[in-house]
């Protein structure tokens, strides 16, 4: 076994070991639980190399980065923090390796749509759950704007089911807002994870009631005022243990209670306006959708406060025309947003539909900057009724000039 180095220097004397620590040749020097009893001691540690197994320092530098961050959160002046020894407590979460996950978007949509119908059920939930908001994290930092096109289109696709498409799309707005506003990076990765797992335990539920022609019954109104609560019960069920994903999923609903953990009301608000934004622009069939450029203006009108702002952040890193939904331009065209522009009122398009009613076979990517691709007007899913290759949109935009 190849041993990792520990930092020495930041063990603190005289307390309990969480790990056993051996040399780098895998002789064993303390077991877990004894102490280092002086500095003498630490300094012939340092001399032997001191190491340990690759589990058990992954899960102690996990430890101490969320002894960190909760330090930070707490406002603890960094000078403090930057002298803190390394935590005497691993928990059994710090030892959980994320599940890697291969393919794109959809392949995790498939992924996640079984956890979630899964719920507390779910066979090795922690590994899973991580590892999706790992890829999903990856995905939407590789390409934000493929992230929200893909995702955009599979959302009105009822053979993917709805539930978890809304999840994934939820958790790259997000993203794309947490990180526009400066949220720690820990807090973002519990916010994604949240948004992933907001509705775990009225998943099948939620696909169901999206398809039905009537009214929510009182009995699934009340499945829908209860499910945030629930669902972080059914989390906490399966070992979540971080308490910023589980108090985000618990009020998510209700991002201003005074039941909730103060440091995480901007994650909290985020969440909520993601949510309800991403819900409004696709149909049911007790109602018809809103475009997405109703939608964020939704977000902001009648907000009062930091709500304002956080709506306003929402709509810039999404775009008022996110990739992936459809506007109609000034010369008649129906076209697609497939990248996000200057400012948030100019993306880039291609025109798959020309003003005869024609479909378009060669996609050209137009930038709705240019007075000649201006937009006319947002179009909702259900007016567009179009199929769109999404291989002929990548092309497309490989074609475009470097952003």
């Amino acid at each position: 076994m190849n041993f990792v180095p520990i930092p020495v220097s930041m063990l603190e004397v005289g307390k309990p070991l969480p790990v056993n620590i051996v040399s780098e040749s895998g002789q064993l020097l303390l077991r877990k639980g004894q102490p280092i009893v002086s500095q003498a001691h630490r300094d012939k540690l340092q001399s032997f190399n001191a190491s340990a197994s690759p589990a058990d320092a992954h899960a102690w530098q996990r430890a101490y980065g969320r002894m960190v961050h909760e330090m930070l959160r707490s406002g603890a002046p960094p000078e403090q923090v930057a002298k803190m020894p390394m935590p005497s407590e691993i928990r059994d979460s710090d030892y959980v390796e994320v599940q890697r996950f291969l393919g794109g978007w959809l392949d995790l949509q498939e992924v996640l749509r079984g956890l979630l119908y899964q719920g507390g059920l779910t066979l090795n939930p922690l590994e899973r759950m991580l590892g999706i908001q790992d890829k999903a994290a990856t995905l939407v930092s590789a390409d934000a704007d493929d992230s929200l096109f893909v995702l955009f289109q599979a959302l009105t696709d009822d053979s993917l089911g709805y539930c978890a498409t809304h999840a994934l799309l939820c958790a790259v707005v997000c993203e794309l807002t947490a990180s526009k506003l400066g949220l720690d990076p820990m807090l973002r990765q519990s916010l994604m994870a949240a948004a992933s797992t907001m509705n775990i335990s009225m998943a099948r539920e939620q696909d169901s009631m999206t398809r039905q022609a009537t009214p929510l019954s009182p009995e699934q109104r009340e499945l829908v005022d209860g499910h945030a609560q629930r669902s972080a019960e059914v989390l906490a069920g399966l070992g979540v243990d971080n308490l910023d994903w589980l108090d985000i999923v618990r009020w998510h609903h209700q991002p201003d209670s005074a039941q909730a953990l103060p440091p995480n009301l901007g994650a909290r608000r985020i969440l909520h306006l993601a949510d309800v934004f991403v819900a409004r622009v696709v149909a049911r069939r007790t109602r018809g959708a809103l475009s997405p450029l109703s939608a964020v203006k939704t977000m902001v009108m009648g907000a009062q406060g930091e709500v304002v702002g956080l709506g306003s952040a929402m709509a810039q890193a999404v775009g008022f025309y996110p990739p992936g939904t459809y506007v109609q331009l000034h010369g008649g065209e129906l076209a697609v947003s497939v990248r996000r522009g200057a400012r948030a009122n100019t993306p880039w398009v291609v025109p798959i539909v020309d003003k005869d009613a024609m479909p378009i076979g060669l996609y050209v990517c137009r930038d709705t900057s240019d007075p000649r691709y201006g937009i006319a007007a947002a179009v909702n899913f259900e007016s567009a009724r179009v199929t769109v290759s999404l291989d002929k949109v990548r092309k497309a935009r490989q074609r475009m000039p470097a952003v």
